[in-house]
């Protein structure tokens, strides 16, 4: 393995975001989403699922009395909930809610065991049986979670109290696990930890750190599997069964927990798939840090594996709800898939480290419509009811159930396993860290927000500014704001077939990019203007014929947005539209509908009911006027049914 580059790597670029679109998302967030996950995690939300995760804290802090309740991974909902915190501080000061944080932060030191241990399960319900289930009781994945809410919270506010909390944790952590004999040869049964020990040694510089995130990544699946021994360990423990020890992996072995076999020989994507993302999120920060070109080798593998076979068009992954996996390739049913908001966000996550790893329009490509699509269709447009599962398709069977079909098709007010709204909530928070990375001599542009940009390429500190109405709007402006002779890269997206672009008015050929980037080398003066156009057509996408269950069904989508239709626009039985292929669209921005969106608009047919459950003469249709909306923004006005793929007709 190759030496590992300075600490600091990761650190992100100054950027503003004064984009319309995502500057109401950052306001959603730090208005209503922050008070209303933190009345959730204090119980004070009528008619939810209690969370108590912030009771927990307390009693194991002597300071209340009382039980543990929830799931065994309840601290790392306070500690998503920290995190999100520090990212809206930085766009949003505000002292009381610094204060808040700052208290619970304070909680968590004096929850704290002497040794550094901290997890409030198990210091409440089997205080002698720390590191006994790795494979199943997420110890080391809460950690994980709250060095992430430490480092975040260290980097916007300077202070080190939570910091100073977790690197005692993971100093435990350190003594406890590794390769030598007297120590535990483990690892998390949930990935988390390790791509959180990454962004530790950022802003610690401590070697200790990155080897300990190189040590649970190459030490997961090796052989004799840890696992195996430590079952057969727990087996002699004079202990009682508790929450998870009748876990079952759903049929789908060590994949399940992303163990079935070491990263080195991983080459398809298997198993639950917010752990697959988080492990290989790590898996591509290491790689970065390390130069490593072998497992950067394994990266692109399932990268390949799970963009060209296993992705739906909303960058949704996961097509069984057994187990919250994936399954064979091309399988990707749309009414009966899974979908979890945890791994649009988590394929977020990935992507950002594979443009550290290699800028590649590819992967900033897969990144935008996660971001505009698959991850923020997880909420509501006021932030205060949420999707655990995002379905392609709500039928008319389903549309208005009330049994355990409803959570497909209403988002919920919490969940009992609430991993997914605190999630969604610290990406948006962060939104613009993944709008732009720099190498040693070119600043890359991936996503268009409308704002700044302040960073270093080489010694030359240099500030563009953004202005334009994306998504909307594929006209945008960047402005240089500094002088020096530098490398500025700009995405041309995949879905832009005409893309133009011009510097100063004189029109720049676009034809000629590097890996999907226009690439511009000059000497800048400030003042300086680049344009860029993106015309945006509506587009009419089909599935690879092995996608069998889209066939004859055409996907609506415009510039980076994919469109759905719902019963409330279009009217019940989606099912029975046909959209002629010859069809025109209109459309119409409403800056009052849906928070402010681009509507479609064109003449189809339906075909006219019958009472036949089969019959032997052709369909007869009538035309009628169909609408299409944002998939994002599905759901907000009441149930019905809704679908992405919309049958084709050849009138």
């Amino acid at each position: 393995m190759s030496e590992p580059i300075q600490a600091g790597v990761e650190k992100s670029n100054n950027v503003t975001v004064t984009d319309v679109f995502w500057q109401t998302y950052k306001r959603i967030v730090a208005e209503q989403v922050i008070p209303y996950q933190w009345k959730a995690l204090n119980d004070a939300l009528p008619d939810t699922v209690p969370s108590h995760a912030i009771e927990n804290f307390r009693i194991a802090a002597g300071e209340a009395e009382g039980e543990f309740f929830g799931a065994v991974f309840q601290d790392s909902d306070v500690a998503k909930w920290l995190e999100t915190v520090a990212y809206s501080l930085r766009s949003f000061p505000d002292a009381e809610l610094e204060k808040t944080a700052d208290d619970v932060i304070a909680l968590l030191g004096r929850a704290q065991a002497e040794d550094g241990y901290l997890n409030t399960y198990y210091m409440l319900v089997e205080p002698d049986y720390r590191w006994s289930n790795l494979r199943d009781n997420h110890e080391l994945y809460c950690a994980g979670h709250l060095i992430e809410a430490a480092v975040a919270y260290y980097q916007t506010t300077g202070k080190r109290a939570f910091l100073d909390v977790m690197e005692k944790n993971v100093q435990l952590i350190q003594q406890v696990f590794g390769n030598e004999d007297n120590k535990l040869q483990g690892y998390p049964g949930h990935p988390e930890l390790e791509l959180a020990l990454l962004r530790l040694y950022d802003v610690t510089g401590k070697q200790e750190h990155l080897d300990l995130a190189v040590y649970f990544i190459e030490q997961r699946g090796q052989q004799p599997h840890y696992f195996d021994i430590e079952k057969e360990k727990r087996q002699t423990l004079n202990r009682p069964k508790t929450w998870n020890d009748e876990h079952t992996n759903f049929g789908l072995g060590y994949a399940y927990m992303q163990a079935h076999k070491p990263v080195r020989e991983q080459e398809e994507a298997v198993g639950h798939v917010v752990r697959a993302m988080y492990l290989y999120t790590a898996m591509a920060d290491l790689a970065q840090r390390t130069e490593d070109k072998q497992l950067q080798k394994i990266c692109d593998k399932l990268w390949e594996d799970v963009t060209r076979r296993k992705l739906y068009i909303t960058a949704g992954l996961g097509s069984a709800v057994n187990g919250e996996a994936f399954t064979n390739a091309y399988d990707l049913p749309n009414d009966s898939m899974y979908c979890e908001t945890c791994a649009s966000i988590g394929l977020v996550f990935w992507a950002k480290k594979m443009l550290e790893l290699s800028p590649d329009r590819k992967y900033a490509d897969v990144l935008e419509r996660a971001i505009y699509n698959g991850t923020i269709s997880g909420m509501d447009l006021d932030g205060k009811r949420f999707f655990y599962v995002n379905p392609l398709e709500v039928n008319m069977y389903q549309a208005g159930r009330k049994d355990q079909e409803h959570v497909k098709q209403e988002r919920q007010k919490w969940y009992a396993c609430a991993c997914c709204p605190p999630n969604l909530a610290r990406m948006i928070a962060s939104i613009e860290d993944y709008a732009y990375t720099t190498t040693g001599d070119t600043l890359y542009t991936h996503l268009y927000m409308a704002g700044s940009v302040k960073a270093n390429i080489g010694k030359v500190p240099v500030k563009l500014t953004q202005t334009h109405q994306y998504p909307w709007d594929g006209k945008i402006t960047i402005t240089v704001e500094t002088e020096g002779v530098f490398n500025l890269a700009f995405r041309i997206p995949e879905w832009s077939r005409e893309a133009a672009a011009s510097v100063n008015d004189e029109a720049i050929y676009v034809n000629d990019l590097q890996n999907g980037y226009l690439v511009l080398n000059r000497a800048w003066k400030a003042g300086d203007q680049i344009e860029l156009l993106f015309p945006m057509p509506v587009e009419r996408v089909y599935s690879n014929p092995k996608a069998g269950m889209n066939q004859g069904q055409v996907a609506l989508q415009r510039g980076p947005v994919v469109y759905c239709l719902e019963e409330t626009d279009n009217g019940a039985n989606l099912a029975g539209i046909r959209l002629p292929r010859q069809a025109a669209f209109q459309t119409i921005y409403d800056r009052d509908f849906l928070n402010g969106v681009v509507t479609l608009e064109a003449e189809a047919l339906r075909i006219t009911g019958t009472e036949n459950l089969y019959q032997t003469d052709v369909p007869k249709t009538t035309p009628r006027t169909i609408r299409a909306i944002p998939y994002f923004a599905w759901g907000n006005r009441g149930l019905g049914e809704m679908r992405i793929w919309v049958h084709e007709g050849v009138e």
